[in-house]
């Protein structure tokens, strides 16, 4: 049986990612060989890492999907603000900040945990953190990169807001390749849209 390495995601609108490309420019100074950039065409906000699944259980996974948006109406979020983790002395992940109407975005969040468990998915342990991951910092970088790619950071303002509606989550699959992820997109589910009413 193939198996897909998938995950659950919100997908950004053009704009938003021609803004992140042109942060990633102005964030490259030419002299980082241990950070690895993330395609700004591939960025977007993950709710749910699935791993490897069987192509077959992609029908399910779509029915779970449609079960947590079901009560769900269309929200606002907003890409703003630029931070790291664990902190700038020892930068291993850069990321961008949501904000914006968070409480629908946790419980859409949380309701796809619940609907994904009867499928065999354990729910995520840690808490979930709504972010964009803009780059990462390999293993092999000296504590001195690190450092300074951190300064570099925190001398870096990303202030103004670019909000985006959410309509829809998308199951996404992830191909592997030595230039990179490849992401495509399985299947779409769209939040909750006015019932149409039947004959009285």
């Amino acid at each position: 049986m193939e198996q897909i390495r998938s995950f659950i995601a919100i997908e950004l609108p053009g704009e938003i990612r021609q803004a992140l490309a042109e942060l990633q420019a102005r964030l490259q100074t030419g002299n980082q060989p241990s950070v690895k950039w993330v395609d700004p065409h591939s960025i977007h906000l993950t709710l749910k890492f699935l791993g490897s699944i069987a192509a077959n259980k992609t029908g399910a996974i779509t029915s779970a999907m449609e079960e947590a948006a079901r009560d769900i109406t269309p929200f606002s979020l907003e890409v703003k603000g630029l931070g790291v983790f664990p902190n700038f002395k020892r930068v291993r992940v850069v990321w961008i900040g949501v904000e914006g109407d968070i409480p629908q975005l946790r419980q859409l969040q949380g309701r796809l945990e619940s609907s994904l468990v009867p499928l065999g998915f354990a729910r995520e342990t840690r808490p979930f953190t709504p972010h964009l991951t803009l780059a990462r910092v390999r293993e092999k970088a000296s504590p001195m990169e690190q450092q300074n790619f951190g300064q570099a950071i925190a001398s870096t303002s990303f202030e103004t807001a670019h909000h985006f509606t959410v309509d829809r989550i998308d199951l996404m699959r992830s191909q592997l390749t030595t230039e990179g992820a490849i992401y495509s997109q399985i299947t779409t589910v769209g939040l909750k849209k006015p019932l149409s009413k039947g004959p009285d």
